[in-house]
């Protein structure tokens, strides 16, 4: 289990390295995009509403998950309080079920099941008696007792905001095929949701992301200097790879734009840089402690190589050189 400390960061802190008076932060939830007048009304966190003016704006609002296990749906503090109370679920469940075969549900089923279960040892290909019965993905997973439901899709859950409302609920689960699961714990892992419900629909894309330019990052449709990026963004798949050899695209073509706009001449600030998604094949999805499935740049990867990129403390060790900026100072 990692240290707590490691998985938040302080965002004015991480700040403070700049001129004091360059950035302003401001704890809330944006209600509105008017691209039109070029406003954001702002909910406060700590009071009521506040609408601030923008001359440029980055929409970088991320996606919120089913689960409230799994991600910022809220603030800090919602995601604390959700932790600590499966924490203290978890050594009465006798089952759990996480419906959703994507990363975050392997990776899921594969720590839960090591944890309550342990491991099965050098000659044995599943856990032989499973404290507790995850149901999941596959062959490592059976080494920590994770049974795995396949081509089979989660028709309704009862009571209704099991999973998604509470984290500790129990659950009574209906597939499709008419067979019910019963879980002392549910956790959905069937994908994310763009957080651009404040955004107008006519910038947004059939599937809810901001419509953005793939090659520039703009948002064309909103007006000059109107950005995305990350998962609310329609630019390429969500994959934080990606996003991170986006960054560098976005802020050059801010810092253009708005030379471009206080005169500077097109010869001199120069073109647009542009972003091209590498569409070869990377995941890598740590399965419990030493065990991992991936590949990087269309190749696949033992899974020691999975668990020594990855799986060791899940890239907690970027945390200091993503939040203060020091991931891309080659680029300035």
């Amino acid at each position: 289990m990692f240290a707590q400390e490691k998985l938040f960061v302080n965002i004015p802190k991480a700040f403070e390295q700049y001129p004091k008076g360059s950035f302003l932060f401001i704890h809330g939830t944006a209600t509105e995009l008017d691209h039109t007048s070029r406003t954001v009304p702002i909910n406060l966190a700590i009071s009521n509403t506040e609408k601030i003016d923008f001359y440029a704006l980055i929409i970088a609002t991320g996606a919120s998950t089913p689960s409230p296990l799994l991600g910022l749906n809220r603030d800090d503090n919602f995601l604390r309080t959700n932790w600590t109370a499966f924490r203290q679920a978890l050594p009465i469940a006798k089952s759990i079920v996480i419906a959703g075969g994507g990363p975050a549900g392997i990776e899921t089923a594969g720590e839960l099941g090591e944890f309550l279960n342990g491991r099965a040892g050098w000659f044995s290909s599943n856990l032989a008696n499973p404290k507790v019965s995850i149901t999941k993905a596959e062959e490592y997973l059976a080494k920590v007792g994770v049974t795995v439901i396949k081509n089979a899709r989660v028709k309704t859950v009862a009571p209704h905001g099991a999973g998604t409302d509470s984290a500790t609920a129990k659950a009574t689960l209906t597939l499709e095929d008419g067979k019910t699961l019963d879980a002392d714990l549910y956790i959905p892992a069937t994908g994310t949701r763009p957080n651009t419900g404040f955004t107008h629909k006519a910038l947004l894309t059939a599937d809810g992301r901001v419509d953005t330019n793939a090659s520039t990052l703009r948002v064309d449709k909103s007006g000059p200097r109107v950005y995305t990026v990350g998962d609310a963004a329609s630019y390429a798949r969500p994959a934080i790879y990606l996003i991170l050899n986006s960054i560098p695209v976005l802020c050059a073509n801010i810092k253009r734009d708005i030379l471009l706009a206080s005169g500077k001449g097109e010869s001199s600030v120069g073109g647009d840089r542009v972003f091209k998604e590498d569409t070869r094949e990377t995941q890598m999805v740590p399965i419990g402690k030493s065990k991992g499935i991936g590949a990087a740049m269309g190749y696949q990867l033992p899974s020691f190589m999975v668990w020594l990129i990855k799986g060791r403390d899940y890239w907690l060790w970027t945390t200091g050189s993503l939040w203060s900026g020091k991931q891309w100072a080659y680029e300035s």
